[in-house]
């Protein structure tokens, strides 16, 4: 295949247009994506003010929680069953710092408290519950959840556990 004015016309059209690679090398036909990516950049054209299609950075679609009935025949959905939402960040969980790098034992809580600039750093020093690093209290802010239901499970945990 040879590059001909009228192609390189062409591709320039449609990539200035905002067509991907591979819909300019179906259009032009008789030539490959990789090509017109190569042609692109030999020409100068490489540069976009936006991109040829809304990047996609995976994971799943966020979904709304499915109403279900109560066995008082209420309707509940989700994290809305509290009557408040569930805060975006993870739930607060305060003590004072009770082990310092040197008294930390074996079985307590890893959690850091405070600056370690600053005096009155220390960890939480409370035991820790399997085998993880952390408390109870501690353990579900350490781990990542991504959804607003399992933040509301956290808080509801930690309101069970501690009697807040």
């Amino acid at each position: 295949m040879e590059w001909t004015d009228e192609r390189i016309a062409a591709l320039k059209k449609f990539w200035l247009e905002g067509m991907s690679a591979s819909q300019v090398a179906r259009q032009l036909g008789g030539v490959s994506r990789n090509a017109v990516i190569g042609k692109v950049h030999r020409m100068g054209l490489a540069g976009r003010a936006a991109p040829s299609r809304p990047r996609n950075f995976g994971g799943r679609p966020v979904t709304r929680p499915k109403a279900r009935a109560s066995a008082g025949g209420q309707v509940r959905v989700g994290p809305q069953r509290l009557g408040v939402m569930p805060p975006m960040s993870a739930p607060v969980f305060d003590v004072a710092p009770s082990a310092t790098i040197l008294t930390l034992a074996a079985h307590a809580c890893r959690w850091p408290i405070g600056d370690p600039g600053e005096e009155g750093f220390g960890f939480c020093g409370r035991r820790r519950e399997g085998s993880g690093p952390y408390c109870a209290g501690h353990s579900p802010m350490a781990a990542r959840k991504t959804n607003a239901g399992a933040v509301s499970a956290q808080i509801e945990f930690l309101a069970r556990r501690f009697g807040a």
